[in-house]
């Protein structure tokens, strides 16, 4: 049963945590391959790669215990300012007890126009209402003040990052055994087309900077060639 865990990084061993496992590392997957740059971290969760598919080559996890590739608070991360080309926060800001704090961080080490993944539980879900009614009755899976989207997007928008794009997945129950898994899994098909209650969600966004954008080459379907030049030469 999951009561006997009280910490999320041993939830994650578990039937439930395996199925959450599987589609974060897909989701984080598909998002990094596609991102460019010189520097890349991961803050939290450092028992998942979750910048494995990333091609940038200078990447880290970061981490209080010494699992990270890095050992630091995340609310003061030890990069410089405008540093990182990506910067993945997988369910750090529910999990930290300054997530304003965080986050500020996040936009301190962000180059112009660097990306910022995250992922987090809903909790206008079931995962959330599970969550909730163990905290009312005083049985803690584990420690975490849940932040809803809506709120996540209202923190970005003041520090100028602005949302990308947004997903979910998780829509069946955090409980269900193994052997009915299978059943629920046509859950994330129904999720995947709209279904807005899915038990986490991802948010990419990227930091704007007034005055600064990305300038890319223009690239025309004609290409024009010089005319040769000729020597003059004097007729006879």
């Amino acid at each position: 049963m999951i009561d006997r865990y009280f910490s999320f990084a041993e939830w994650l061993n578990d039937d439930s945590g395996e199925y959450l496992r599987q589609r974060e590392q897909a989701y984080f997957d598909r998002m990094v391959a596609d991102m460019f740059g010189y520097n890349a971290a991961q803050v939290g969760l450092p028992q998942l790669d979750l910048l494995r598919a990333c091609r940038i080559s200078r990447r880290c996890r970061v981490d209080m215990s010494s699992a990270g590739d890095v050992q630091a608070d995340p609310v003061h991360l030890p990069f410089a300012s405008q540093s990182l080309d990506l910067l993945v926060l997988p369910h750090a800001l529910e999990f930290s007890v300054f997530p304003h704090q965080l986050l500020r961080e996040a936009e301190r080490v962000l180059i112009p126009e660097g990306n910022l993944l995250l992922s987090g539980f809903n909790p206008y879900s079931l995962w959330g209402a599970y969550h909730h009614y163990k905290q009312w009755r005083g049985q803690f899976v584990w420690h975490a003040d849940f932040v809803a989207a809506g709120r996540l997007h209202d923190w970005l928008a003041l520090l100028s990052c602005e949302v990308e794009t947004r997903a979910s997945c998780c829509y069946m129950p955090p409980v269900v055994p193994r052997r009915w898994m299978s059943w629920f899994e046509r859950l994330e098909v129904i999720g995947e087309h709209g279904w807005p209650l899915g038990g986490v969600y991802f948010v990419h966004a990227i930091k704007r900077v007034q005055g600064v954008r990305l300038i890319t080459p223009r690239w025309s379907d004609q290409v024009e060639i010089a005319p040769v030049l000729r020597p003059a030469t004097r007729a006879m």
